[in-house]
């Protein structure tokens, strides 16, 4: 993970540090402290991390990982339950980077009719009419094998005729063909006594709630028999009833239709903070989730925290709601809210999920305590290389020096700079050497790097705490001779590096030190040496590119310095200007210096 593929990499990577690895929704805000994607996943912390592992291959998964300015997350009991939480928060906030949802689109529930010998069926629209709902459902496949089950099991009707006492005494109604298929047991005609036929509901409820134990026994009895009279297609057949039943769920916790427009609050503390949790929920759904953290200040109760939580997160997120779900009841008398402490049902569900979340957030905030009071890598970079190198100080700043020359030609140095072991490239340097004829490595060193350290003493620069001089004992000795003419060989440290065995020598030490290669200190020390003479020979190389443009045009009477820039800004190169006419060149300088110019390049041909 790297800048590169987000600036804010460093704050994101200690939030991901701390995720849990449960199901749940995550979502991803911009700097505006917008949503722009909300996903669901098995497992939070894997989840997250991959889309920061590498850089993202698909252009528009990039865009969408440079974005990202903070992580939230909520926790839920399972991937269904993430399924369907996510399906709401993408259908409430829109996020930019969602596959947008059409408001039409929902999941199917089961839903027992408020009538009279209720009918059965799936539905996708939830109406307040007092009928019992359960759901919603990801699978479509287990609505069916419900309900096929239910069939099998009970004769239910599924016509919609109104079967009021009277219009069954009255006789308004005759049997149709589900009664000539033995489906429905005819309750139109008073054949079917209601009492019964709510037994039937009473057991299906049971079923749809997840009390099947009784359900399975029964259709496990039922296998065995047709097993025993040799029916093995019928008894494979309830075997994958059974299967279905066995792995089903009776509902999300995360959507309840019987829940229309509530907050919830759920509150833990210790000795310096309180956390809560919130969570809004309308028309059976959550549609936002949010935790903060109060430090304490005189030993506040719980109660009181509360208090003042419900104040701020109402305030700040414009609740309205009048009926509040918590697990402590809070000190101060709201107006037109009423509070309660649900003990079961689908309320309790909801508060259970809340606890949970708020848990999972201090859990959180007490893991990056932690990290964050663990030496990081780069302190122990630095400690392991002061002691290695038996440095005075923490190698925070380190410079290290390169010269380039062929047989004295274009002399040069580069200067490349690391801080807290990483390349710092913006204060790279490099130098043309001014004071030195002839290949003279020794006397180069010494100019170079009483140029720097002059200057940086005379602009109140700071200085490196280590200075790694590329070269054995005679590159190390003219270093010690201009630092000590400078005077400030008792405020730096110094070292040299041999490329042959990567010995490294210390000023006045014949014996060189030889760390381990896998050292970390000998991995920077390298790094900064390779980096300073990939630096040193692409300037020496530009450098020798330059001299070359500029003698050949010197060579040319009667074209001057400002001429040279014209032409060079305008072909780009000498060989391109070689491929003029005499026209094109006679555009950018005139005829008389074009025709210099052409002339003498065509005469060189």
């Amino acid at each position: 993970m790297d800048k590169s593929i987000n600036p804010k990499i460093d704050f994101l990577k200690q939030k991901i540090a701390v995720l849990p690895s449960d199901p749940g929704v995550y979502q991803y805000f911009n700097s505006d402290g917008k949503i722009i994607y909300v996903g669901k996943a098995k497992n939070l912390k894997k989840r997250v991390s991959s889309y920061f592992v590498r850089r993202p291959e698909n252009g528009k998964t990039a865009i969408l990982v440079r974005n990202i300015a903070n992580i939230e997350h909520i926790v839920v009991g399972s991937e269904e339950d993430a399924l369907l939480l996510e399906n709401n928060l993408i259908k409430k906030y829109q996020p930019r980077y969602n596959v947008l949802l059409k408001d039409d689109k929902s999941y199917p529930w089961i839903v027992i009719k408020n009538e009279n010998f209720p009918r059965v069926f799936s539905t996708r629209n939830v109406i307040k009419d007092g009928s019992l709902y359960f759901g919603p459902y990801t699978s479509t496949t287990m609505v069916r094998t419900l309900l096929d089950l239910f069939k099998s099991l009970y004769p239910l009707r599924n016509c919609k005729l109104n079967l009021s006492p009277n219009k069954i005494a009255e006789g308004k109604y005759k049997v149709c063909l589900e009664y000539h298929l033995g489906n429905c047991k005819g309750p139109c005609i008073g054949e079917y006594d209601e009492e019964s036929y709510r037994k039937n509901i009473d057991a299906i409820k049971n079923i749809l709630r997840g009390n099947i134990g009784s359900v399975i026994k029964y259709l496990k009895e039922l296998m065995m028999a047709y097993a025993a009279d040799f029916k093995f297609e019928d008894a494979e057949e309830i075997k994958q009833k059974i299967n279905q039943l066995s792995s089903y769920q009776s509902k999300s916790t995360v959507v309840s239709s019987n829940i229309t427009n509530i907050d919830v609050y759920s509150i833990i503390h210790d000795e310096e903070s309180a956390y809560i949790n919130f969570l809004k929920v309308v028309n059976g759904a959550i549609i936002q989730a949010h935790t903060i953290e109060l430090k304490k200040r005189l030993n506040e109760s719980k109660e009181q925290l509360l208090s003042i939580a419900i104040t701020e997160i109402r305030e700040r997120l414009h609740s309205t709601s009048r009926e509040v779900i918590v697990n402590v009841k809070p000190d101060t008398d709201f107006k037109n809210i009423k509070f309660s402490i649900p003990q079961k049902g689908d309320k309790r569900n909801l508060l259970e999920l809340s606890e949970r979340n708020v848990k999972y957030y201090r859990l959180e905030k007490l893991k990056q305590q932690s990290i964050r009071k663990k030496e990081t890598r780069e302190e122990r970079l630095m400690n392991t290389m002061q002691k290695d190198l038996r440095l005075p100080y923490l190698p925070k700043h380190i410079e290290c020096f390169d010269n380039s020359n062929i047989q004295g030609a274009f002399p040069v140095a580069a200067c490349v700079v690391f801080k807290n072991g990483k390349p710092s490239k913006k204060d790279y340097r490099h130098f043309n050497i001014k004071t030195v004829v002839g290949p003279d490595d020794f006397a180069s060193m010494e100019e170079i790097l009483k140029r720097r350290y002059s200057r940086l003493l005379a602009e109140n620069e700071s200085l490196p705490q280590l200075i790694i001089i590329d070269g054995g004992k005679g590159q190390l000795g003219a270093a010690m001779k201009s630092l000590r003419e400078i005077g400030v060989t008792d405020q730096v440290s110094v070292i040299g590096i041999a490329k042959r065995l990567e010995e490294i020598f210390f000023p006045g030490d014949p014996i060189p030190l030889y760390l381990d290669k896998n050292s970390e200190s000998l991995k920077v020390i390298q790094h900064a040496r390779n980096e300073a003479h990939r630096f040193g020979i692409t300037f020496h190389r530009n450098q020798r590119s330059k001299n070359f443009v500029s003698s050949e045009l010197d060579e040319i009477k009667g074209i001057g310095d400002k001429t040279k820039e014209k032409l060079l800004s305008t072909f780009k190169s000498v060989d391109q200007l070689k491929k003029q006419d005499l026209d094109s060149i006679k555009l950018v300088i005139g005829l008389s210096k074009a025709t210099l110019v052409y002339n003498y390049f065509k005469t060189k041909k």
